[in-house]
């Protein structure tokens, strides 16, 4: 397949920012299997000029950052003409996550191109868990859902639960949403035939309120076990002081490369994925892949993938809920590796990167042809 893809980030998020947090590689492994199957690309991102160190790593993929320095609200105003050349090439132009794809919508409309609105996760969904679900903050963010979704060629969601809440909210958009899940490189993420620690759990991801990481440790830490916590955010603090590390139990990792993450996966006894909601997990189904018993909470989106005491064990998002959990896997080997084993198969059978892959081309095919 041919033509030219300009992907936006969202707002204020440079190649740098990807690189920080760890997840450079894993976002850029799709878009680097595009150019090999003939697509040019383009990333649109809010770096100032470090972004274009980073050319190596991405290869063909063209870097379209802030190399001026300009001030953010200037650089966002003027970035439509900044970028000219390249958006006057496109063929399509797609947002990676709503917020800020107001801005891709502007530049899409000034250069008369298609638009797919893609998000991982629900901006409102979340605007509402941090500030309330009437807050101003969630208002906010349903309008501009709103106003990208009814304007964009396609809607990519990468959970069922989305795509039915987006269809009740935004009249006209049911024929357009497309559902395409995250993917996992399944040969990075693998099981590597290193013995489990018999009494670990491992948590990946942001230390924010819709994570629940305190019932999480107060179950782990009742329990004696020890607990791994991989990822940063503003409630880090807070949990620090809730719960010590208790003789060495609690490890704080802070963010780690998603290349890092197989061997932390590897050496744990069960991943636990505590959240009150998810959009479509990606670290679960990273953990899945490496043939990991995962536990996760009975709620929106990890219960669209795990099935209970077959690829993976639910549970209540309460401390007690947590526990029993625990308890039952703990004590019971041959169920942890029919979940993990089920678990490895199930990943790389739905969410290969070779499958999303597919979807994607199929989408953008669909889009090209459709102008």
């Amino acid at each position: 397949m041919t033509g030219r893809l300009v992907l936006f980030f969202t707002r204020g998020v440079s190649l740098r920012t990807w690189s920080m947090v760890g997840m450079l590689h894993r976002e850029t492994a799709l878009y680097k299997r595009m150019i090999q199957r003939g697509l040019e690309v383009g990333f649109v991102t809010y770096g100032d000029e470090t972004d274009l160190s980073y050319a190596k790593e991405l290869g063909d993929i063209r870097i379209l950052c802030n190399s001026d320095g300009l001030p953010l609200p200037q650089y966002e105003e003027e970035l439509a003409e900044i970028h000219r050349k390249e958006l006057e090439r496109a063929h399509v132009v797609k947002t990676n996550q709503t917020y800020g794809a107001d801005i891709a919508l502007h530049a899409a409309r000034r250069y008369d191109k298609p638009l797919i609105a893609r998000c991982g996760y629900m901006w409102s969904w979340t605007a509402g868990m941090e500030h309330g679900i009437d807050s101003a903050a969630a208002e906010h963010a349903r309008r501009m859902e709103e106003t990208v979704f009814s304007a964009a060629r396609r809607v990519v969601v990468t959970a069922d639960a989305m795509r039915s809440d987006i269809v009740e909210r935004i009249p006209g958009t049911e024929s357009r949403i497309r559902v395409i899940p995250n993917y996992v490189d399944t040969d990075q993420f693998r099981p590597i035939g290193i013995p489990r620690d018999s009494n670990t759990a491992v948590f990946v991801g942001r230390l924010s309120s819709e994570k629940n990481l305190a019932p999480l440790l107060e179950a782990t830490l009742s329990l004696g076990m020890s607990l791994v916590v991989i990822g940063e955010g503003r409630l880090r603090p807070q949990l620090q002081e809730m719960y010590p590390d208790a003789d060495g139990r609690v490890r704080w990792e802070g963010n780690v490369p998603n290349h890092r993450l197989p061997h932390y996966l590897n050496d744990a006894t069960v991943f636990v994925l505590p959240s009150l909601y998810e959009g479509h997990p990606k670290v679960l189904i990273e953990a899945m892949a490496c043939g990991l018993p995962v536990l996760g909470a009975d709620s929106p989106g990890i219960r669209d993938v795990i099935e209970h005491e077959v690829n993976g064990y639910l549970c209540s998002p309460d401390a007690k809920g947590i526990r029993h959990a625990l308890e039952q896997l703990l004590k019971n080997p041959s169920l942890r590796a029919k979940i993990g084993c089920n678990a490895r198969k199930f990943a790389a059978e739905n969410y290969s990167l070779d499958r999303v892959l597919e979807m994607e081309l199929a989408l953008l095919k669909e889009v090209v042809v459709g102008t």
